[in-house]
C-alpha cells in the first residue's frame, strides 16, 4: 500500500480524532466542597460592645502611681543643680521613695524637698545614697 497524501493525511486525522475521542466518558473528579465554617465571637467583645470594661481599683490605683512617680521624676529632672538621672522614683498612693545616689548631702535634701513640693504627694521616704561624683 503506498501512501500518498490523501491518505496520509486521513491517517493522521484519524489518529488524532481516536486520541480526542480516548478521553471521552470520563468524568473529571468532583471538586472539593467548601464549607463556610461560623466563627464564634468571644463573649468578651459581646460584652464591650454593650458597655465599655470598666478598670479595676487596683488598674486605677497603679496608673494614678506611675503618673505620680512620673510627675516627680520630672520635677527632679527641672532642678538644675541635681543630676536625676542618679534618681529613681516609687510612688505608692501618695507615698514617694526616692532610689539613687547624689552628690553631697545638700543635693540629697535638695531631692527630697523638690519631691514633698510635687503635687499628690502626702510623704517623701529618702533613701538616696551621698557617693560624690554621682
Amino acid at each position: 500500500m503506498k501512501l500518498d497524501s490523501r491518505n496520509l493525511s486521513s491517517v493522521v486525522t484519524t489518529a488524532l480524532l481516536a486520541f480526542a475521542l480516548s478521553g471521552c466518558g470520563q468524568e473529571p473528579p468532583p471538586k472539593q466542597a467548601v464549607k463556610a465554617v461560623p466563627v464564634p465571637v468571644p463573649a468578651a467583645q459581646d460584652a464591650a460592645k454593650a458597655e465599655p470594661a470598666k478598670p479595676s481599683p487596683e488598674a486605677v490605683r497603679a496608673a494614678a502611681d506611675k503618673e505620680l512617680a512620673g510627675r516627680v521624676k520630672a520635677a527632679l529632672g527641672a532642678e538644675r543643680s541635681l543630676n536625676a538621672h542618679g534618681i529613681d522614683v516609687v510612688a505608692s498612693n501618695g507615698a514617694v521613695t526616692l532610689f539613687g545616689t547624689a552628690e553631697t548631702r545638700t543635693k540629697r535634701e535638695i531631692a527630697g524637698k523638690v519631691a514633698a513640693g510635687v503635687e499628690g504627694v502626702k510623704s517623701v521616704e529618702n533613701k538616696l545614697a551621698i557617693v560624690a561624683g554621682s
